[in-house]
């Protein structure tokens, strides 16, 4: 098995509008579609469509959206064995996407907030196969830990994608990654520093790598990635696309990134590809839908 993940799923809610309504106001919006999201899902379904051997661990909801959940993953090629049902209902997530491609998104944990530090436990001995373990923060933290301690354990590399970003996460379990991947919003938010340059973003990054973090991966979406450890610092340009949707995008990128990354890539050239995939897939509507196959990303 090339990947486990440990995370979310979510129902999407995606509207499509022109402007967000003010306060008391009521607007029509021209479109809006459903459809499978989360992060962890997000993830797990593009190291999927590219061939990746994939084991997700998660609870959906106890209503016809959880079944939906398990079939989908399904059809994308994810393992389900370690997907439970919870008592909640699925979790959702109402994103608005205004012309400029650009989300602002809800997050509903639901059955999510279920995945509990002995769930992974039980699947110990499926996660133990892995190569690399995917995390997200849309599941309790305490679960979090436990999953990057029983990386540790196992011997296995941890990814951690501190996305929604969360300033009471512990640094120490930070350190214990051997990826760190936020985006330039999310290392703001946990640095307290100032992003909005170039300059800014490699000063808040360089303040992690001084604590500790190993492999620190700040995706900034049309403008690239920035890949620092204690030894090097490496931006890889963006490729400019004419963007429809920029939902899932970073999921999209991690998703790639581990794919090729299990797949005995060196890491410069995994995060290569993992910007392509994602310049790709936001050329597209939704989430989920808009992520390419294997055969499509080759012919890009």
């Amino acid at each position: 098995m090339d990947i486990a993940v440990i995370g979310s799923n979510m129902v999407d809610l995606i509207t499509y509008l022109e402007r967000m309504p003010e306060e008391g106001e009521t607007l029509e919006a021209p479109e809006f579609e459903m459809g499978c999201g989360g992060k962890g899902a997000n993830q797990a379904v593009a190291a999927g469509r590219l061939g990746s051997d994939v084991l997700m661990v998660t609870k959906v909801g106890n209503d016809l959206f959880g079944q939906n959940t398990i079939e989908n993953f399904k059809k994308n090629g994810i393992r389900t064995d370690a997907v439970e049902i919870g008592t909640k209902t699925s979790g959702v997530a109402p994103i608005f996407v205004d012309p400029n491609a650009k989300n602002r998104i809800l997050i509903i944990q639901g059955a999510n907030s279920e995945l509990l530090p002995e769930t992974v436990e039980n699947y110990r001995h499926q996660i133990e196969e892995a190569k690399l373990i995917i995390l997200q923060l849309e599941i309790p933290l305490e679960t979090v830990y436990k999953a990057i301690d029983m990386g540790a354990e196992l011997g296995i590399p941890v990814l951690l994608n501190p996305a929604p970003a969360n300033p009471a996460l512990d640094l120490e379990y930070v350190k214990k990654c051997t990826y760190f991947a936020p985006n330039e919003s999310e290392l703001g938010i946990l640095t307290d520093m100032p992003v909005g340059s170039l300059g800014e973003i490699k000063a808040a990054a360089a303040s992690l790598i001084q604590k500790g973090v190993k492999n620190l991966i700040v995706t900034m979406g049309d403008k690239g990635v920035l890949w620092m450890t204690e030894e090097k610092e490496t931006v890889i340009e963006g490729k400019k696309v004419d963007a429809i949707d920029t939902t899932g995008a970073g999921d999209s990128f991690i998703g790639c990134f581990a794919h090729y990354l299990t797949k005995g890539y060196v890491i410069e050239e995994s995060l290569q590809k993992a910007n392509l995939y994602a310049a790709q897939a936001v050329q597209g509507r939704g989430t989920q839908s808009s992520y390419p196959t294997k055969e499509e990303f080759l012919a890009y």
